[in-house]
């Protein structure tokens, strides 16, 4: 693909965390399969998907909204998170994704400002980026839920930017996920996806570039800079 040439050197890149960072999607549907089953709902894979990307109060709005359920959102986001801190601070560790760190190392060493953008709630993303070892890397880590509405809104991306001083249009979104894909391009910021073993079920068609190496994306989008 050919990428225009004003779009090969961003001021910023913001990276989406679970499903691009580090392979944490499965631990997710997990920690979320174990609500559904105490909560005794029926929710299938296909269904379980379309959530991806999404803030988990969001989640449990949509999924209370669609059945009619008496269950308090709030609360619900409350247990899922209680369920899923001790979860993550259990783990050894978390690998980052195959040429990540490449990736990273290349654009720190050219001054390039890095920033996190996910939509996890904010502990799981401390604990996340601490275990993974890539706490160094990042100017920001931002919780959509501390910033406004959860992707697909832009929000946290519109926020990232301000905190970076970077106009909108300066700024590279690498995410995973349909809601995020979204939100990066509401945002009016250019949107790589990077397409992983945890994405198959999700539509990247919104997407300006897809890539499955960030050694490809180096090669593609910085390629005059080495």
């Amino acid at each position: 693909m050919q990428i225009p040439l004003e779009k090969r050197f961003p001021r910023a890149v913001i990276f989406d965390m679970d499903g691009v960072l580090v392979d944490s999607e499965p631990y997710h549907i997990e920690i979320e399969n174990r609500m559904f089953s105490k909560m005794k709902l029926d929710i299938s894979d296909e269904e379980h998907a379309t959530y991806m990307g999404t803030a988990t109060d969001v989640m449990w709005r949509q999924i209370i909204e669609k059945r009619n359920l008496s269950l308090d959102a709030e609360e619900m986001t409350r247990l899922t998170n209680r369920e899923g801190v001790p979860f993550f601070s259990g783990l050894d560790k978390l690998d980052p994704m195959p040429g990540l760190i490449r990736l990273l190392d290349f654009l720190k060493s050219k001054s390039v400002p890095m920033a996190v953008a996910s939509s996890s709630d904010p502990e799981t993303v401390k604990i996340i980026i601490e275990k993974s070892g890539l706490r160094k890397y990042f100017k920001h880590t931002i919780s959509s839920g501390t910033v406004g509405k959860s992707k697909p809104s832009p929000d946290v991306f519109l926020h990232v930017a301000k905190l970076l001083d970077v106009e909108p249009e300066d700024c590279l979104v690498i995410e995973d996920s349909k809601n995020g894909i979204r939100a990066a391009k509401s945002a009016g910021m250019y949107c790589v996806a990077y397409s992983g073993a945890a994405t198959r079920s999700q539509d990247q068609s919104e997407a300006d570039l897809v890539i499955d190496d960030f050694e490809k994306l180096k090669a593609i989008l910085f390629e005059s800079m080495t």
